[in-house]
């Protein structure tokens, strides 16, 4: 069968394989076709139909299908925005139209359809479906291929003989390069339910392909405890802890595209957000969502949210700022700059003069401080005064109307008066008076920080002034803050956020702000938290974002990461997160793990490049951040193609050289991991990023070593 190789053996350990049958037994036949020397003509019929016919028929349905899909394509090039009225709404109008027809175009190397369902037909829909990445239709809208996010598509993952959903049989497609060449049945009526299945061979073989480039959407693939996360209701946060290779960032990915099908409308409306930890991260998923049909996600960073700011910073100084008690000292040190007003105000007009007291000042002021964000209550201080002012007009027998009252608000003495006792400030004012000053940052923190911090957290050497400050990225989180207590921040309609274990209160209660009246996908995992403020619980996480009915889920089934390497890489958990249980990997990968000391380790990297060049797939070389130069020297003198991955990159040779604090949420087919101890010993949660990086590999793991290995891994 092209493409495809045999299953390996079923242990007792692999019951819960992917494809298995709720029984998890493995003795029953499953009807697996192959590609035969030369096709007959036919048409896909019941599972006594010959092969060959049916494997035609359903190429020819995908070619018909991928026909359709460019008329379709056709047509949306085909309309035009003239039609609009305005030019205003053409440019909308023409922006959707161009949104249409990039979502529908076709990728030939990718599969149309990826699996069929023929129903029982209880209900008035086609007893007959071809699930896909998308919607297509004929020109009589008789449809070919049934988005995968439809609600009929949900038995295509969640089926089983025990619960048939009303589907008689399900069948998975096998395909090379885009072309079909292999399918295989599943019977789900009443006589096939006592017995299991064989588990799925298309299945298994999808899941552990080679993967080179950018990451690939598992729409194929999703195991039924995934899909119940992507299905989740849009009201709903879900947080997902994932142990490493359970799919955890695709299903994040694939709830993103589920919820965009589900709630076009409204989401179209209020936007989506993916937020990674790096921009060499958003490279590597970059592709999912528009070979989905999704290609409006903003995707971004939280420096992308935030500011990109990047000074260097002590780790206890940048745990301290994102801390979530600088919130209410971030609070106070904004409506300190509000001064009590010592005169009132006095307002001419002509030959007349109105005056408001001192005292009715300070009581406008008082009633509007804190009740309000400091902008808007700025805007409104103008506005009681001018009222107050117009009062006093109508005591003396005239008539202002709203015009009047603006043109007071607007007026020279009105200003002055405001900017003496509201000032108008920015969030880099703010931050900068705080941090250079000690006095008002101890006013400001009172009982939140302790003595020590607010010396810890004053700087050194202050900048001569905000604008020529060097900001950090904790700093950016605070002035974050600060922007949202003056100016309310703009919500999404969900937002889904990975690594979040890596994320500060300071970081977390940002990304917060943005879905307050939306929803969010939470994605992570403890075990793997390597910065100095990693959360310890996922309910910790969910409070800093402000939701308090999120649900935690658990995904502890590994599709990718090989058990030989898993268990390996396990050794350390119970001194990076003893709370967690060991993960467990459903891919047996006997002789995946190689551990080799060598005195010489530029000559036992350079063979274990070219070893694994001799195989199919990626490759990546991870080493401590500070090595990775030398690492790249090594394979430079040796002729040996690569990329130096960084984090604003993108790779193009098939070898990349990773830094360690770049791997998370990467993944390659062969992994070579040089010196663990320098990575260890590069920063403090050094053994949580060694198991990160140990975590990487798809196929096969060389770890390379001169020195001892940490003793956790012995």
């Amino acid at each position: 069968m092209p493409g495809h190789q045999l299953a390996p053996d079923i242990s007792d350990d692999d019951r819960d394989r992917p494809g298995a049958s709720p029984s998890h037994r493995f003795d029953h036949h499953s009807d697996l076709r192959q590609d035969p020397p030369e096709v007959t003509a036919g048409t896909p019929g019941e599972s006594g139909d010959d092969p060959a016919d049916v494997l035609r028929a359903e190429r020819a349905h995908l070619a018909g299908s991928r026909a359709a899909l460019r008329a379709m394509r056709e047509h949306a090039q085909s309309l035009s925005a003239d039609a609009a009225g305005d030019w205003v709404s053409q440019q909308v109008l023409q922006g959707l139209l161009d949104q249409r027809v990039a979502a529908l175009a076709d990728h030939p190397d990718t599969p149309l359809f990826f699996g069929r369902l023929d129903r029982t037909g209880e209900d008035d829909l086609p007893l007959t479906i071809h699930v896909g990445r998308r919607h297509v239709h004929d020109d009589h809208s008789r449809p070919l291929v049934i988005d995968w996010r439809a609600p009929v598509s949900r038995a295509f993952y969640q089926a089983r003989p025990s619960e048939p959903m009303g589907v008689l049989r399900r069948r998975r497609f096998g395909f090379h390069g885009g072309e079909l060449t292999a399918y295989e049945d599943e019977p789900l009526d009443q006589a096939g339910q006592g017995a299991a299945l064989q588990e799925s061979r298309i299945l298994t073989d999808e899941i552990e392909r080679p993967r080179t480039g950018p990451m690939r959407d598992i729409v194929a693939t999703i195991q039924p405890d995934q899909d119940e996360i992507v299905r989740a209701d849009l009201t709903q946060t879900v947080c997902v802890q994932g142990a490493p290779g359970t799919g955890k960032t695709a299903v994040g990915l694939h709830r993103a595209a589920y919820l965009l099908f589900t709630h076009r409308e409204k989401l179209s409306r209020s936007g989506v957000m993916i937020v990674g930890p790096n921009r060499a991260f958003l490279s590597y998923i970059s592709s999912v969502l528009p070979a989905l049909g999704e290609v409006k996600v903003d995707q971004t960073t939280v420096a992308g949210l935030v500011g990109d700011h990047a000074a260097a910073e002590e780790p206890a100084v940048a745990a301290l700022k994102g801390d979530a008690r600088m919130a209410p000292v971030l609070r106070r040190a904004l409506w300190m700059h509000i001064s009590k007003p010592e005169e009132g105000l006095l307002i001419t007009r002509g030959v007349n003069r109105f005056r408001v007291a001192d005292h009715e000042v300070r009581e406008i002021v008082a009633s509007l401080r804190g009740t309000t964000r400091y902008g808007p209550g700025r805007a409104a201080l103008a506005q009681r005064l001018a009222h107050a002012v117009l009062v006093r007009m109508e005591q003396r027998g005239e008539s202002p109307d709203d015009r009047v009252q603006d043109a007071v608000a607007r007026s020279k003495p009105v200003k002055q008066l405001i900017d003496q006792i509201w000032p108008r400030v920015t969030p880099q004012q703010v931050l900068f008076r705080l941090l250079s000053d000690g006095d008002f940052l101890a006013a400001a923190a009172r009982a939140d920080l302790t003595a020590d911090e607010c010396e810890t957290l004053l700087w050194a050497k202050p900048a001569r002034s905000w604008k020529s400050a060097k900001w950090s990225a904790a700093d950016a989180a605070l002035m974050d803050e600060l922007a949202d207590l003056v100016e309310r921040t703009p919500t999404l309609g969900h937002v889904v956020v990975d690594e979040a274990q890596d994320l500060s209160a300071m970081q977390l209660r940002a990304l917060g702000r943005r879905c307050r009246t939306g929803s969010a996908t939470v994605l992570g995992d403890l075990a793997q938290g390597t910065t100095p403020w990693s959360a310890r619980s996922w309910e910790e996480v969910l409070l800093h974002l402000g939701v308090s009915e999120g649900a935690v889920t658990e995904l502890t089934l590994g599709f990718r990461v090989p058990r030989e390497v898993l268990d390996f890489a396990a050794r350390l958990l119970p001194s990076v997160a003893p709370t967690l249980a060991a993960p467990r990997s459903l891919r047996p990968g006997a002789g995946s793990l190689s551990l080799r000391r060598t005195a010489d380790v530029p000559a036992g990297l350079t063979a274990a490049v070219r070893e694994a060049s001799g195989r199919e797939g990626s490759i990546g070389v991870i080493a401590a951040d500070g090595s990775t130069a030398s690492v790249a020297a090594a394979l430079a003198a040796d002729g040996l193609p690569h990329d130096l991955l960084d984090p604003d990159s993108s790779p193009e040779q098939r070898v990349s050289v990773i830094p360690a604090s770049l791997a998370k949420g990467l993944e390659y087919d062969h992994v070579i991991v040089v010196e663990p101890a320098d990575i260890v010993a590069a920063e403090d949660r050094g053994l949580a990023r060694l198991y990160v990086v140990l975590t990487r590999a798809v196929s096969s793991l060389v770890v390379l070593h001169a020195r001892d290995l940490p003793p956790q891994l012995m």
